[in-house]
């Protein structure tokens, strides 16, 4: 979970998981690391210049978008084993509300568990027995 535990009142950049039902929108992977994985959620591969725009003043606020873009963003091509398998979760994304928190995604755990920036994270083996399991239909719920 984030940095700052789990909250219902999210705002941009404040570490926390935001409390509710979030819908499962879809899974990025990376097809350079693994084929495309079992799942009923839509898919698509993570290209390098696949970027999520977090600056609440921007058009593209909480969406996805393709480099180069101006706006503060989030790099969805990483370096780190992250975002192999990355779950769009439905936060603040139908309306989208400015400064409501954005690129709330499921990911992969760091090492030891570290908190996020608000994310849900996962470990490999949790992600790759889920994913099978997973459609649009499915919703998390953080509390």
């Amino acid at each position: 979970m984030g940095r700052s535990g789990i909250s219902a009142w999210k705002r941009e950049g404040d570490g926390a998981t935001p409390t509710g039902h979030l819908p499962l929108r879809g899974l990025w992977y990376r097809a350079d690391k693994m084929r495309a994985p079992r799942t009923f959620l839509p898919v698509r591969a993570t290209r390098k210049d696949d970027l999520w725009v977090d600056a609440p003043g921007d058009r593209n606020y909480n969406r996805p978008v393709r480099a180069p873009c101006a706006a503060s963003h989030e790099k969805m091509w990483r370096d780190d084993d992250l975002y192999d398998y990355v779950v769009e979760l439905g936060w603040n994304d139908a309306p989208r509300i400015a400064g409501r928190g954005s690129a709330i995604f499921m990911h992969l755990a760091r090492p030891g568990f570290t908190p996020t920036e608000g994310c849900v994270a996962l470990r490999r083996r949790d992600m790759e027995r889920l994913l099978p399991l997973l459609g649009p239909e499915t919703v998390l719920v953080v509390r």
